[in-house]
């Protein structure tokens, strides 16, 4: 008897959030409210994160909302943005970081293997390797309805699968 298997991961696709900075930085400095003013907008590919910089914390908004339009447009899952605290900078100026979730947690990790066991399907089982959770089961049909009942619930992240054998 063959068992069918799929792996559960997430991430965002770098280069596509590299276009989408360099964009909304482009769309930034062309725009009226922004002329002579400090804006910033820095993507670290090591860290996974996007630094903004700028006057206050309205032009912050407004850079965010830019940055974010360019995301969407981009196809880059917007629940793998961590926006974290705005931080008041030197000069009267503020600093946020925007960290993106290149891989599942252990904490989330573990509720997704609770919850699939929770659900009681048919001889499915999920393993946790690594930053990905493997689901296994007898049929293609049981990995289905798991897929389905995974995406139903909001894990605060974007879950992606692939490797369907």
């Amino acid at each position: 008897m063959a068992s069918e298997s799929f792996d559960i991961t997430t991430g965002c696709d770098l280069q596509e959030v590299d276009n989408a900075v360099n964009q909304a930085l482009r769309e930034i400095t062309g725009r009226f409210d922004f002329k002579n003013i400090l804006v910033e907008v820095e993507f670290n590919r090591a860290e996974n994160k996007i630094a903004v910089h700028t006057t206050d914390e309205y032009k912050l908004d407004a850079i965010w909302d830019a940055l974010l339009g360019r995301l969407i447009a981009r196809k880059v899952p917007v629940k793998n943005l961590k926006r974290e605290d705005m931080q008041q900078a030197g000069n009267n100026t503020v600093r946020q970081d925007i960290t993106l979730v290149q891989a599942i947690d252990s904490e989330t990790a573990r509720k997704i293997s609770k919850f699939i066991r929770d659900q009681k399907f048919k001889k499915v089982q999920s393993q946790i390797q690594g930053d990905a959770v493997r689901v296994t089961g007898p049929s293609r049909d049981d990995l289905q309805q798991t897929m389905t009942a995974l995406r139903a619930e909001d894990w605060g992240i974007e879950l992606e699968f692939g490797n369907y054998r």
